[in-house]
């Protein structure tokens, strides 16, 4: 039993996939299931409450934050129950049924237009935040891109979720935005037999690749975040939006499976290398939400092919997602 939304989870449940791959056992676990709908609510409250503890938050605060979506509503989440105010600062590739969500919570949703140096809107949106707290000293900016409390919450939750209602994987394959997610996993099955995979977006400059067009959310960055570390402690896979996108599709029309595109990253990711991955193995992909709030984006025709071309709505059998590893 619950006392507050934020507190409900749904972190074991695990989704096996037999017609995804034959020669490995592969499996996705469904992180959005709880009130937020997204993987981020572990995230949200962790930094939330460590900040609270470190005298950092107190009745009537003034909360700024960067999002491209899924956090900013998990953070509105928490700030309602708590009786914190919240500007979300986005951008225009945020869902539009994700900003209505965050608006719904009672955050103040400020959309920055101005791309960033390398062609997306994260620095433009962290410069915004930055201005902010100049002009208002009494703004708390959490930071999720250099906040230990984002790494920590992965660690002390998702992983520890994965060992107790999935055991220790064989290969773990964790899609990247802030690498939170990916370092808290890290740190957890450092001293296991684990493969861990980072999947990134073609066209993110986490870790070093040349900026390109970017349009899903989620994944992805045109900045280097902070948390970034330990990169000879995973491999890593970049996957092209269009390939993640018709994969979400065809697992919509398929399997009746609606997820996220960040979820058809890692799965595309997860084909890509099938053939590296030893006989067998049990292999596990985060899925960090659900598709009902980019049924407006990679899921609506109008969208796609404004963005990819009319090509973009053939669904293609076979994936050729991995356009480079590590």
């Amino acid at each position: 039993m619950a006392d507050h939304a934020y507190e409900v989870s749904a972190g074991q449940v695990f989704l096996r996939l037999p017609w995804l791959a034959t020669a490995f056992d592969p499996y996705l676990k469904l992180e959005g299931l709880n009130p937020a709908g997204s993987i981020k609510l572990k995230a949200a409250r962790e930094i939330i409450e460590t900040a609270e503890a470190q005298g950092l938050l107190g009745p009537g605060a003034s909360i700024i934050e960067s999002t491209s979506g899924n956090l900013g509503i998990a953070l509105a989440t928490l700030c309602a129950a708590k009786g914190y105010r919240i500007t979300l600062v986005t951008d225009p590739n945020a869902n539009p049924r994700g900003l209505a969500h965050m608006r719904a919570l009672g955050a103040t949703v400020v959309v920055i237009d101005r791309r960033d140096r390398d062609g997306g809107y994260l620095q433009a949106r962290i410069d915004h935040i930055l201005g902010e707290l100049a002009a208002d000293p009494t703004l708390v900016w959490l930071n999720q891109y250099a906040n230990p409390a984002n790494v920590a919450a992965h660690r002390r939750h998702t992983a520890r979720e994965i060992v107790e209602g999935f055991g220790v994987p064989d290969w773990l394959f964790v899609g990247v935005g802030t690498s939170g997610t990916l370092m808290g996993c890290v740190d957890h099955f450092r001293d296991t037999a684990t493969t861990i995979v980072a999947v990134d977006s073609v066209g993110s400059v986490t870790f070093g690749a040349p900026p390109a067009p970017r349009f899903v959310p989620g994944i992805g960055t045109s900045r280097r975040p902070e948390l970034v570390r330990d990169e000879n402690a995973f491999r890593l896979v970049y996957v092209s939006e269009l390939d993640a996108i018709r994969l979400c599709r065809r697992l919509a029309r398929e399997r009746g499976l609606l997820l996220g595109g960040s979820s058809g990253s890692v799965l595309a990711a997860m084909l890509a290398l099938g053939e590296q991955i030893p006989a067998g193995a049990r292999v596990l992909g985060l899925s960090p939400d659900l598709g009902d709030r980019y049924l407006d984006t990679i899921y609506d025709n109008d969208w796609v092919t404004e963005r990819f071309g009319r090509d973009a709505l053939t669904v293609r059998g076979r994936n050729t997602a991995c356009s480079s590893t590590r």
